[in-house]
This record gives C-alpha cells, sequence and structure tokens, in this order.
C-alpha cells in the first residue's frame, strides 16, 4: 500500500504570522497613539484644570473674617463694639450622643437650661460638620478646667472669638440693633447680591437698627490665607496671606448721655422720644420704651427669653418711635393754624364764640371742648395757647379734608420720613380718595371736624411728627432725619462726613410763622397747658401739648382717669424747639397711658432740653400735678 505524505506550506505560514505581527504591531501602535493622545489631552488640553485641581488638594483656601466696625456716638462714646472671649462648642457629626455629652460637659462648665434650649435651636438650623454653641462668655477659670478634660469630648473645643457688646443695653436696642447667626434667607439675600463670598466664615449678620442698615459699611472685606496641607489634611506651611479689612467705624449724632437722660426721664412710663437738631436733620436722641437686651438675640435667644419678650403686654420689641401709630392729638393745632392762614381761611385777629362745643352746620350732634363751658372769645392766638378744640372743629370744616391733606403733607404727615433705619411706618393722612378705597363710603364733613384736633382717622408716629416740629421749627426748611453723620475708615483713618440737602422748603409766610411761634411759646408759659415745660428755665421754650384718645367716650361722659383701667388712659403728648429764638433741638415725647401732655410728656421733654442746652442733668422739677381747673390737654 502507497503511503500520501503531507508537505506544509511554507509561504502561507510565513503569510500568517506576517499577518498576525502586523495586526498585533498595529494595535499596539493604535494603542500607543491612544494613550498619547490622552497624554496631549490631560498634560496640554486640560492642563489647567488639573493643575488648579491638584492646587486644591494640596491647598486649603481659609477665610479671616475681618472685624466687625464700631459705632460710636457724636462724641466718640462706644454703643457696639467688639471684646475677645471664649465660647464652647459641639460639632453634632463628631459626637455620638450629644445628650450625655452635654450633661459631662455639666460638670465642668455651668450649662443653665436656657443655653441647653438655645443650643437645641441653633443645632435644627445647622449641619452636622458645622460646630454648634452651647455656651459663650466661658470665664477663664471654666477655659482652664475643660482644657485639662478635652481629650475626653472628641468634637467639642473651645474657640477664641470676637463677640459683640452692646454697653447701653436696652436703652439703646431700637436704635443699635443688633447682628445674629447668619440663616438660610440671609444667605439667599446675599448670593442674589453677589455678596456670599464676602461672607465665607462669617457666622453673623446685622438683623435690625442701624446694624441692619449699616451692614455693609459695619462688615469689612473678608481675608484669605492659602495653606498647603499634607493627605491628612494637617497644615504644613502658609503659603500666602490676603489680609481682612475691618468695618468701617460708623459715628452718630446721637448724644449718648442725651439718650441716657431720655430714657430715665420717661421713669415707668412706656413711650417714645425722638430729638433733632432742626438746621441738619441730625437725630440726637432716639427712645423706644421699654427695650430690651439686644445680647439675648446674638446667639439666637432661648425659647423662655422670647416667650417673656413676645408676650409681654408691654410689647418691648416693637420700635414705637419708628413704627408706633398714634392718634397726633392737639399737636397737630399748630400746623392747623398754619393752614387756615396759608389758604386765607382765617386771619390771627378772627375769634369764635366758644360755649364749650361745636355744632356742625345743619346738623344737632354736638362736638365737645376738652373745657366744659368753653373758653369764650377765642382768636387764632388764644387757639393754640389754651388748646381750644371748638375753634379747631370750625377751622377743620372751613379748610375741608382736601386743604388739609395737601397742607399737612408739606409737612411729612402721611409720609415716611426717609431716616437711615429700616421698618418705618407712614402713618395716616386721610383724604376722600384713601377712604373710598379703604371703607368704599364717601368722605362726610364729620370726619373732617375729628381730624382737625388730631383724632378720627389721622395717626402719626413720634419719628414723623418729631420730623414736622423741626421743620416748623427751622421755618418751614425741612431736612431728611439721619443717624450716621459721620463714616471713619479704620486702616485710612479717612472719614466721610454724611451730610444731607434741604428737602423741603415750604416758602411760609414768616408773619404766620412768627404769630404760631410765639403762640407755641405761651404754652409753656402761665395760663398755657404746658407751664411744667418752663418752670424755672433760663431760656424760652415753644411747644403744645396733645393728648390723644385710646377708648373713645360717650358723649356728656367726663374723662374720669381714676376711673380708667391704666392701659385705656389717654396718650401723652409734647412737641417743643428750644431756644425759641434759634432752635438748636426740636423733639417729640409721647407718653402712653400718660394722661395730659402738659403734666406727663412736657416734664420729660423739659429734662431732655435742660441736659443738651445747659451742658447739666435737671434737678427734679416741681409738683406739676394737675387741679379739676388746671390748663391741660
Amino acid at each position: 500500500m502507497k503511503r500520501h505524505v503531507e508537505l506544509k506550506n511554507h509561504l502561507r505560514e510565513i503569510f500568517h504570522f506576517r499577518l498576525r505581527l502586523a495586526v498585533s504591531i498595529g494595535f499596539t501602535l493604535v494603542l500607543l497613539a491612544i494613550l498619547l493622545l490622552r497624554f496631549v489631552y490631560l498634560q496640554v488640553v486640560r492642563h489647567d484644570y488639573y493643575q488648579t485641581l491638584a492646587e486644591s488638594n494640596r491647598i486649603s483656601i481659609v477665610p479671616i473674617v475681618p472685624n466687625r466696625g464700631l459705632i460710636l456716638d457724636r462724641n466718640g462714646i462706644e454703643m457696639a463694639h467688639n471684646y475677645s472671649g471664649y465660647t464652647l462648642e459641639i460639632t453634632p457629626g463628631k459626637v455620638a450622643n450629644i445628650e450625655a455629652t452635654i450633661d459631662e460637659l455639666a460638670t465642668l462648665v455651668i450649662i443653665a437650661p436656657k443655653d441647653r434650649k438655645r443650643f437645641k435651636k441653633l443645632l435644627a438650623e445647622s449641619h452636622n460638620l458645622e460646630s454648634v454653641m452651647i455656651r459663650n462668655r466661658l470665664s477663664d477659670e471654666e477655659v482652664a478646667r475643660f482644657a485639662a478634660q478635652q481629650y475626653r469630648f472628641p468634637g467639642v473645643e473651645i474657640k477664641a472669638r470676637l463677640l459683640r457688646d452692646y454697653p447701653y443695653a436696652d436703652k439703646a436696642a431700637h436704635l443699635i440693633g443688633y447682628i445674629g447667626r447668619i440663616n438660610e434667607t440671609d444667605v439667599d439675600q446675599l448670593e442674589e447680591n453677589d455678596l456670599a463670598a464676602n461672607y465665607r466664615g462669617s457666622d453673623y449678620i446685622g438683623k435690625t437698627g442701624l446694624e441692619q442698615s449699616y451692614e455693609s459699611e459695619l462688615h469689612g472685606t473678608t481675608g484669605i490665607e492659602q495653606v498647603e496641607v499634607d493627605s491628612g489634611g494637617r497644615a504644613v506651611r502658609l503659603l500666602s496671606r490676603t489680609p481682612p479689612v475691618s468695618g468701617n467705624t460708623l459715628v452718630l449724632s446721637i448724644d449718648a448721655k442725651l439718650q441716657e437722660i431720655a430714657e430715665q426721664a420717661f421713669g415707668n412710663y412706656r413711650g417714645a422720644l425722638v430729638a433733632i437738631d432742626p438746621s441738619n436733620g441730625e437725630v440726637l436722641a432716639f427712645i423706644s420704651k421699654p427695650g430690651y437686651d439686644p445680647s439675648l438675640f446674638i446667639d439666637g435667644i432661648d425659647p423662655q427669653s422670647w416667650d417673656e419678650l413676645n408676650n409681654s403686654p408691654d410689647h418691648p420689641l416693637n420700635n414705637r418711635a419708628l413704627r408706633g401709630q398714634y392718634p397726633s392729638g392737639s399737636t397737630i393745632k399748630p400746623f392747623m393754624a398754619l393752614a387756615g392762614l396759608f389758604y386765607n381761611i382765617r386771619s390771627p385777629e378772627r375769634a369764635i364764640s366758644d360755649p364749650g362745643y361745636y355744632t356742625l352746620p345743619g346738623s344737632s350732634h354736638q362736638y365737645r371742648d376738652w373745657k366744659k363751658g368753653g373758653h369764650g372769645m377765642v382768636d387764632m392766638f388764644k387757639s393754640i395757647v389754651v388748646s381750644c378744640d371748638t375753634y379747631y372743629y370750625g377751622l377743620a370744616t372751613e379748610l375741608g379734608i382736601d386743604n388739609i391733606y395737601n397742607f399737612l403733607s408739606r409737612f411729612g404727615f402721611g409720609k415716611k420720613t426717609g431716616i437711615d433705619l429700616d421698618g418705618e411706618t407712614s402713618g395716616l393722612l386721610p383724604s376722600q380718595e384713601w377712604k373710598m378705597k379703604r371703607y368704599h363710603q364717601k368722605w362726610y364733613a364729620g370726619d373732617t371736624v375729628s381730624v382737625g384736633i388730631g383724632q378720627g382717622y389721622s395717626l402719626v408716629t413720634p419719628m414723623q411728627l418729631a420730623y414736622a416740629t423741626a421743620t416748623l421749627a427751622n421755618n418751614g426748611v425741612g431736612y431728611r432725619p439721619h443717624l450716621v453723620r459721620e463714616i471713619r475708615s479704620p486702616r485710612s483713618g479717612e472719614s466721610r462726613m454724611i451730610t444731607v440737602p434741604p428737602e423741603a422748603d415750604l416758602h411760609l409766610n414768616p408773619e404766620h410763622l412768627d404769630l404760631v411761634k410765639r403762640a407755641m411759646v405761651a404754652v409753656t408759659q402761665p395760663g398755657g397747658t404746658a407751664v411744667a415745660a418752663s418752670l424755672g428755665a433760663s431760656y424760652h421754650i415753644a411747644g403744645k401739648t396733645g393728648t390723644a384718645q385710646v377708648v373713645g367716650m360717650k358723649q356728656g361722659e367726663k374723662y374720669d382717669a381714676s376711673k380708667i383701667d391704666e392701659r385705656h388712659r389717654d396718650h401723652a403728648w409734647f412737641i417743643a424747639f428750644a431756644p425759641a429764638e434759634q432752635p438748636r433741638i426740636a423733639l417729640v415725647v409721647l407718653a402712653e397711658n400718660g394722661g395730659h401732655g402738659g403734666g406727663t410728656a412736657a416734664p420729660i421733654a423739659r429734662k431732655v432740653m435742660d441736659y443738651y442746652l445747659l451742658g447739666k442733668i435737671p434737678t427734679p422739677l416741681p409738683d406739676t400735678a394737675e387741679s379739676e381747673d388746671a390748663p391741660h390737654d
């Protein structure tokens, strides 16, 4: 049998070998090309991005919070400043059992129930990686005790911080305001205004008062430290440092001592006082009483303190000077007299017979005067001195609500003054259009009668009435009230003076002004309704009392404060400026439920004027208790 031997095809094997080799080489070259392209992409195209990423891992950016600016009074007295203090803080994400940790901490430092309540409130608003304060203002002894035991408390540390302090506390709370912890609303607003970067590392922001209005001046500019860190996040070395710029210093027009005297002059009365330099609009004193301790709000007020303030019948959180709205009472009468002269409705000599009431033409309804039996014959001068209601009932009727509205609005009634504090209300100067819009009713003649003596629909704020009084004192030239007179840079030492141009010149007849001013001086003399204001004074005071009803009286019913609950008694007003010949101060005083302005509000104003004009603290004034027949309003 014949065997077949199969010969190998070397040429084909060589071909396949070369093919596989070529494919392998090609595949390798493609991979190398991909790697090369990737290398070029990473090292060239994306170089900046990855260098930044690497640097961010290597370099930590640490914000440096600037010192908050100071707030000084006109004489350099500090009304808000900073001090170094220690706070005990817990980082929730690093603590297994927070309650147990706090109980253990309480054996080393004092942790009151209000501290625990405040901590829970702050904890609810924070993130786990943020430290939350459990105690502030630690003493050196408490710091030393904790430091010796700190190893037992992972996630708990003591931090040195600059804390805000308000030396005048409740005496200037509504004026200075307070700072508080930045919340979500604040963050949203900062981002909306493109300011979030400047608040990196900051815990606090102005919440009320000047702290809020001038936040952009007080906060300063945040600094930055670039620190090289190792893989464990520990600092290795400082690479660069941009120092923070401290906030600017606010120098106020407020006289802190005058502020203190004014607050004390109120005694136990609730109320408000605003004093203004009529020549430039600078606010000299700004009181809303009672006040509150602003430091309670800095790190979050505890629930108990909040309930006490929020539910107090005295409403200490209400800024009465800026937001309180009250009937003006008879303090409106000098302005009404000017309106009568301006529109030629009444001449100074024209007198009316006051039987003790006014009857609207075509009506039998009687609008009574405060004095039973009336004041006899009353001209314009006497109408202001004795505060004759009957005179102004008739004057208002003759003027009509349109003329009243147009004239009084020129003095700022029914408008915000524009003072450099947030939250001002505009009061209410009624008109026919307002009533139709508000009540869908037409305006009646009887509505006008009440407006003539500052009652009815009319409402004013103490700030608004102070501006109107200052404008009157300055012969019809008004300046926007302002609290900040100078802004200083702590870095450059440069100062910016805050001046405001006149915003109103009413071009009033000098003879009309002279008549009204002379009558207001006579108000504070024997026979006037505010004689208590000028007893023993070495300067002339021009003033006007006012009484604002809280509870309406029935027709023919006599007001008897002793039979009325204290909080239902009339409010006492007094507006004044002095010296009457060349006014340096114009002010308004409101004593809530104080009764008659001449007996309550006027003596408060006198103490303020004595200090400001004479540079001394006045001695107690003579007893001004009013008899049944004493002039009052």
